[in-house]
């Protein structure tokens, strides 16, 4: 038999195939909440404009109502022959109240329904995002301000580089995090706004009021264009384009946590709650958590890949590919929301080995550059010449096996006559994140400073993005 929702042109139902390839009920019925908020808000107006009497659009809302508390309490029925969200919720509507169900659709077709359930499905998703990642922030700075004075190296190319603050390389992340939360805010004003009303295509004939519907969800003005409205996907993949670039930043904090937490490193020690062992070495802590953040954002990134090629080259307005918009992204988004809760467990769970930190900082000749500075700013060399000094110094403190501030003074002064006792005030690791005052350096003091103004910020009621 043919849909009564919309099968007044076909004689007969759907092959098995068809309907097998054509319903999104499995993974769109979670649009349910958003739904059927859409639809009072549609009923409501409709109601208040007469278009709708006020006792159809009573019963209505009553068999709504009804309906999200089957849904909720897990006793509605779905069907595959219904299709989508949009019919199993019309469908149970009739059994419920008759055929006053069959005004709710006045004025509206499912394309504008479900670009405004998915618009307030992204928000919702962008808000409870934003808070996790706040979470996150405050986890990262808290840590930072315990350690501002724990000295590590500071790496480029993985090689050691200067010496840093534990603290200091934790803010780099609450910098960076703050960052993606912008851009999941910028993200968030783009798409709200109402396609609601836009039905098919082309508007409609009926005297709506958009701007009433968009208030009452929450959106800042109905859409201007009733073609891009029903064919607009870039919020979703605004979306998951902030995703992508957030989970390749978690990606770099947890590669580090894998590297850190190993033997080789023991940087920092993680306990059993984000560790796992393995089944035949009894002696392995395994930082799967962190390995797993690793690899979702495969997940995550693959998910606006696949997005960008589902909108590639599709002809205005709607057409039944953009149906493959939600499972890349409700997968995606279910990811990062564990991802993010996985990470703020783990920067609460890490233990810096400062000892550790400290022995590692002070090898590898961290602190040349401090003492090519020396050479500049108290024998006057210029910076080039500074540098060519220090990289001999620097061999044969190798080729003594010896750090730079355990080089004898008279070794130093057979590479440079003019080098005294002084220098050795910067050539311990400790001298130089101290000396690292510059705005944004690593000095302790500014560690501290930083740490505390984000806590701030963030425990500050309106505490959002920058």
């Amino acid at each position: 038999m043919s849909n009564r929702m919309w099968g007044g042109r076909f004689d007969a139902g759907p092959s098995a195939i068809m309907e097998e390839i054509n319903a999104s009920i499995a993974f769109d019925q979670r649009l349910y909440a958003q739904d059927i908020a859409g639809s009072k808000a549609h009923c409501a107006m409709l109601a208040d404009q007469e278009i709708i009497s006020r006792e159809d659009a009573d019963k209505i809302v009553t068999g709504l109502n009804t309906i999200l508390s089957e849904i909720e309490n897990g006793t509605f029925q779905f069907s595959r022959a219904l299709e989508d969200i949009h019919m199993n919720v019309e469908a149970r509507l009739f059994d419920l109240i008759g055929p006053a169900a069959g005004r709710l659709h006045t004025a509206r077709s499912r394309n504008d329904q479900i670009a405004t359930d998915f618009r307030l499905y992204i928000r919702d998703a962008i808000d409870r995002a934003d808070e996790a990642l706040r979470d996150l922030q405050k986890a990262l700075a808290e840590k930072a301000l315990e350690n501002a004075h724990a000295v590590m190296p500071g790496f480029t190319h993985l090689q050691s580089a200067q010496p840093v603050t534990f603290g200091h390389h934790l803010l780099a992340y609450v910098e960076m995090i703050d960052r993606d939360r912008g851009r999941f805010q910028d993200a968030r004003k783009r798409l709200n706004v109402s396609p609601l009303g836009s039905a098919a295509l082309a508007g409609t004939s009926f005297p709506i009021d958009r701007h009433a519907t968009a208030k009452v969800l929450g959106f800042d003005y109905p859409s201007r264009n009733s073609l891009d409205a029903v064919s607009d996907r870039d919020f979703v993949l605004e979306t998951l384009s902030a995703a992508a670039i957030l989970a390749v930043h978690l990606t770099r904090f947890a590669e580090e946590i894998v590297i850190w937490s190993s033997a080789q490193f023991g940087f920092i020690t993680m306990t059993d709650a984000f560790s796992t062992g393995s089944s035949i070495m009894p002696q392995k802590r395994n930082p799967d958590a962190a390995e797993l953040v690793r690899a979702k954002a495969g997940r995550i990134v693959g998910a606006l890949t696949a997005l960008l090629i589902v909108m590639k080259g599709l002809p205005l307005a709607y057409s039944k590919d953009m149906q493959e918009d939600k499972e890349p992204a409700f997968d995606a988004l279910d990811s990062l929301e564990l991802v993010i809760a996985a990470m703020t467990g783990m920067v609460e769970d890490l233990e810096p080995n400062r000892k550790r930190l400290e022995d590692a900082a002070s090898a590898g000749y961290a602190t040349a550059t401090d003492l090519a500075d020396w050479l500049v700013r108290v024998l006057g060399l210029p910076f080039r010449d500074a540098h060519h000094v220090t990289g001999r110094i620097v061999a044969e403190a190798e080729r003594r096996s010896l750090r730079l501030d355990e080089m004898p003074l008279d070794a130093l002064k057979a590479i440079d006559e003019r080098i005294t006792e002084d220098v050795f005030s910067v050539l311990g690791v400790h001298d130089s994140v101290q000396s690292r005052t510059s705005f944004g350096g690593t000095a302790p003091e500014n560690v501290k400073r930083a740490a505390k103004d984000w806590l701030a910020r963030l425990n500050a009621k309106d505490a959002g993005g920058t």
